[in-house]
């Protein structure tokens, strides 16, 4: 019996036919993204805005506001929900998330340095002082995990994650504490937000989030067969370490570059999956796009919730996802019974 014979009768459902629906969820965000706010947008001036630009204000407001925001949304939508999916199967943890493999830990050590230290107060000044901070922490952490005789495996990985990340969050407690002002500059960046970032931001990051959802696309093959144990996984041919490194590489990019861009969105990569995993069953061929497009429409939709409840003003996307998220997970382990990772 082949791996995708075994996963295609755990399937459930129309699977073509949820991802259409995804698709059309996805695409409703974008346009709520777009129309919705302090102003509201008609939607034939949202679509005006699109194919044909005028000197309106609502084309300005669609261009040059909620544009930049919505696209690096997506993109990080797209990025949290894959790596969220690569991280609990790795791990073979159900509440595993990107920050279990020091990506926020790190990431948000290396903006504290480049506040306290270089004087960098802008979101394009520390993004990759953010992604080098993220990207040291999971390759460190996959370096310990990887130090027995085994080699890397979901319990080494994890302990080593959240060691790690336990230590980073310290030095960076340590700096802010005698730094005043780089805290004052450094909680814009650790609650989440899609806002004040502009397309240069959604640019820096593209190249690194497509390159890490290629390689998820890639290794889901090999996760399959490690999800049969690892013993399995050898038998059918599989390279553990080099699928385990390919994971890691993939979380890393998706992950690093998208908690570097908006700061830590800690329950975007947390949730999808699993409500993913219903639909798809356990097959990461097609639970990783699942989660990356719900990822899309959960981050897009809590923060346009955001811009909503607090006209004219409003709250950071990452406060949306941890009010609704934390309820919602906990009513999601009581009332649904999970897939088995």
């Amino acid at each position: 019996m082949t791996v995708a014979g075994t996963l295609t009768r755990t399937g459930r459902g129309s699977r073509p036919a949820w991802l259409a629906v995804l698709v059309l969820l996805a695409v409703v965000a974008v346009l709520l993204s777009l129309g919705l706010g302090a102003q509201t947008v008609h939607p034939a001036d949202v679509w005006q805005a699109i194919v044909d630009p005028d000197t309106s204000d609502a084309t300005a407001v669609v261009r040059e506001l909620r544009g930049p925001r919505t696209v690096l949304g997506v993109l990080c939508g797209l990025a949290l929900g894959a790596a969220g999916a690569l991280m609990q199967g790795h791990t073979r943890n159900p509440i595993a998330d990107p920050g279990l493999l020091g990506v926020s830990a790190g990431a948000s050590l290396g903006v504290v340095v480049a506040i306290a230290f270089l004087g960098i107060g802008t979101f394009h000044g520390y993004i990759w002082f953010g992604f080098a901070g993220a990207l040291a922490a999971s390759v460190l952490v996959f370096a310990l995990g990887s130090a027995g005789s085994h080699g890397p495996t979901p319990v080494t990985l994890a302990l080593a994650g959240m060691a790690l990340s336990a230590l980073l969050a310290s030095f960076t407690s340590s700096i802010l504490i005698g730094n005043p002002e780089t805290m004052s500059v450094f909680r814009f960046w650790v609650v989440g937000s899609l806002a004040g970032r502009d397309m240069t931001t959604a640019w820096e990051v593209a190249p690194f989030i497509l390159a890490g959802l290629v390689l998820a696309a890639v290794n889901s093959p090999a996760l399959n067969a490690l999800g049969l144990g690892e013993d399995v996984a050898r038998a059918l041919g599989q390279n553990i370490a080099l699928a385990r490194t390919a994971g890691v590489a993939a979380v890393v990019l998706l992950a690093g570059a998208a908690t570097a861009a908006v700061g830590p969105l800690v329950f975007a990569g947390l949730i999808v999956p699993h409500l993913a995993r219903v639909i798809t069953g356990p097959d990461h061929r097609w639970l990783i796009p699942f989660s990356a497009l719900l990822g899309v429409s959960l981050v897009l939709l809590a923060d346009v919730t955001g811009r909503m409840v607090a006209r004219p003003a409003e709250l950071q996307t990452g406060i949306v996802l941890a009010v609704v998220g934390a309820p919602f997970f906990i009513w999601l382990v009581r009332r649904i019974r999970m897939v088995r990772l």
